[in-house]
């Protein structure tokens, strides 16, 4: 079954953006995963195509309204296996590598793309829509979100990468003890005066191995000491 993405935006033709090329579009023109948008727009009822309204409340922006998006929702639900719905913003839980497993490993995804202030919290509530944030920062949409996502699960779709260990050894592959990936080096062994490791040079698989785990080890200490302390707890 082909994994299917569907994106419910303002702003279908920022899409499939850079998931168009490389491996990612490779895949989608092979059919090992589709994508579809749907213009939020379109769901509008008045001449004016309107898609959102003031606050209640009070305060700056505007905020889209339920009525629209829930009628984009229902849409989008039409047909196939049910797929989780995933609303990106940065109130949501972070995206991290073991939600991208848990949504790569289904049927698929549709992701709903906020604009403005963001969406009525109701249609939120009422369509049991996950909310997801890619980082502590504010965009100016979901759409860079989306993209962000898809881009995390298409890469592990079966036959998308060249070789499931690439999966395996990279950052954040062991969800219960995480760890930021090693150094990676190629040729030239010598580059303005700075040389590859030895021990990778050994052919000793090792030392090798033992090397990249002390480096990830180091790495995951300095620069993430959330995934370091995560690490040792499962240790």
């Amino acid at each position: 079954m082909t994994w299917r993405a569907t994106a419910l935006t303002l702003f279908p033709e920022m899409f499939p953006g850079t998931l168009g090329h490389s491996l990612a579009g490779r895949a989608l023109r092979e059919g090992r995963w589709s994508l579809d948008t749907l213009q939020i727009r379109d769901f509008a009822t008045d001449r004016h195509r309107t898609v959102d309204d003031t606050p209640c409340g009070g305060g700056a922006g505007m905020v889209m309204r339920p009525d629209v998006v829930d009628a984009a929702c229902a849409t989008a639900l039409e047909g196939g296996p049910e797929r989780p719905m995933v609303y990106l913003t940065p109130r949501g839980r972070l995206l991290d590598q073991a939600l991208v497993r848990e949504l790569a490993a289904g049927p698929g995804v549709i992701l709903v793309c906020g604009r403005y202030e963001g969406l009525d919290q109701r249609v939120i509530e009422a369509r049991g829509m996950r909310e997801v944030s890619v980082g502590d920062f504010v965009l100016s949409g979901g759409e860079p979100a989306a993209l962000v996502l898809l881009d995390a699960c298409v890469r592990l779709l079966p036959g998308v990468m060249g070789g499931a260990e690439s999966a395996e050894e990279e950052s954040f592959s062991d969800a219960a003890a995480p760890l930021l990936e090693y150094p990676h080096y190629t040729r030239p062994v010598e580059w303005q005066g700075r040389r590859v490791p030895e021990v990778l040079l050994s052919g000793h698989h090792a030392a090798v191995a033992r090397w990249r785990r002390e480096m990830a080890e180091a790495a995951t200490r300095e620069r993430r000491p959330d995934l370091w302390a995560r690490h040792r707890a499962a240790g």
